[in-house]
């Protein structure tokens, strides 16, 4: 490392690269115009020669460290318990969040760049994605200019420059699942969110895998998939109390999904837990609220907030992420919406 900074020009880092000065330029500023190739050697020699980015800069005269949050939507129970766990850490931390939305009525008004060029420009440490909106290419953007990013729960694996935190989803639907099984279940249903999103996905797999472990057959026919909103649990029980036989039990793929069952059950008179059991996934405040108290896959949602700030934080200070891939336990728990099957089942 060069320990005079004074010393570090664009002159001085193209030769220890072996490009020209535009091209040191060109990698500092985030610009997509040079190969993969001669951007990794380019930021090796940045990290070998102590050279401080005008992003690195900025943050050390900014004073309050700043991160920017985006969420898909402000109304969902699950984005609330994370947001109330990140502003916990950052307030414990003496960090300052800046929040934005971007749900499908809000839009945003700036492009990918512009919003990764804000943030450097600011000196902010960092940008943390609660929602399923961004995916790799947006995020290029960020890659780019050296912005470390945290994705939750992405719609699809994002690569491994971006570290994405969630939660077991494969175990924790094969626990529900099983939960259901060993009370007698085997008319056992999934609702499930959009087909795409790699989190419904991985649920979706820890539900047929508990069916395979009891050999029970899985039926397409009690497999449905939709959104995570309690409109469309509704939708979907009204389609499966079309079906004969009825399924005596629904894993539902998060809790906003369980509590529209519940909901439309009771418009029904179908009685839960003793005609229909039910169990959702999340743990939201809800859950325990609803009558009967739902039985769900609690995650850890605040804590995952937690993380992904930490995370944010420990990168703006160049440590390198042991992993990619962050997922927190989940754990079953059990309350009223679950019984075995009825007499007439």
């Amino acid at each position: 490392m060069l320990e005079d900074q004074s010393k570090v020009t664009l002159a001085v880092l193209a030769r220890e690269a072996g490009v020209s000065p535009a091209t040191i330029s060109k990698v500092i500023n985030g610009r997509p115009d040079v190969s993969a190739q001669t951007r990794s050697k380019v930021l090796a020699v940045l990290d070998r020669t102590g050279y401080r980015s005008r992003q690195q800069q900025r943050r050390e005269l900014a004073g309050t460290p700043t991160v920017d949050v985006v969420v898909g939507a402000l109304d969902s129970a699950y984005t609330a318990e994370v947001l109330n766990g990140l502003l916990d850490c950052a307030a414990d931390s003496g960090v300052e969040v800046l929040l934005s939305a971007t749900g499908a009525r809000r839009g945003s008004s700036l492009t990918p760049e512009q919003r990764a060029q804000r943030i450097v420009d600011h000196g902010r440490y960092g940008m943390v994605v609660v929602t399923s909106a961004f995916r790799d290419a947006p995020l290029d953007a960020f890659h780019r200019r050296g912005i470390p990013v945290v994705v939750i729960d992405p719609l699809d694996k994002p690569s491994d420059q971006v570290v994405s935190i969630g939660s077991t989803d494969w175990a924790g639907a094969k626990e529900a699942t099983t939960h259901l099984l060993e009370l007698g279940h085997r008319r056992i249903a999934f609702l499930g969110g959009p087909d795409a999103v790699e989190c419904n996905q991985a649920r979706l797999h820890g539900y047929l895998a508990a069916l395979r472990a009891h050999d029970v057959p899985a039926q397409d026919k009690y497999v449905l998939s939709g959104m995570f909103r309690s409109d469309d649990g509704a939708r979907r029980l009204g389609e499966l109390l079309q079906l004969d036989p009825r399924p005596t039990a629904i894993f539902a793929s998060s809790d906003a999904i369980a509590l529209g069952v519940m909901a439309e059950a009771l418009r029904q008179q179908i009685r839960i837990p003793e005609d229909l059991s039910v169990v959702g996934f999340d743990g939201i405040r809800q859950a325990e609220e609803s009558v009967p108290a739902l039985t769900t896959v609690a995650q850890p949602l605040r804590e995952i907030g937690r993380a992904a700030l930490r995370t944010i934080l420990r990168q703006a200070k160049g440590e390198v992420p042991d992993s990619s891939r962050v997922e927190l336990a989940t754990r079953l728990v059990v309350r009223e919406s679950t019984a075995p099957p009825g007499a007439g089942a």
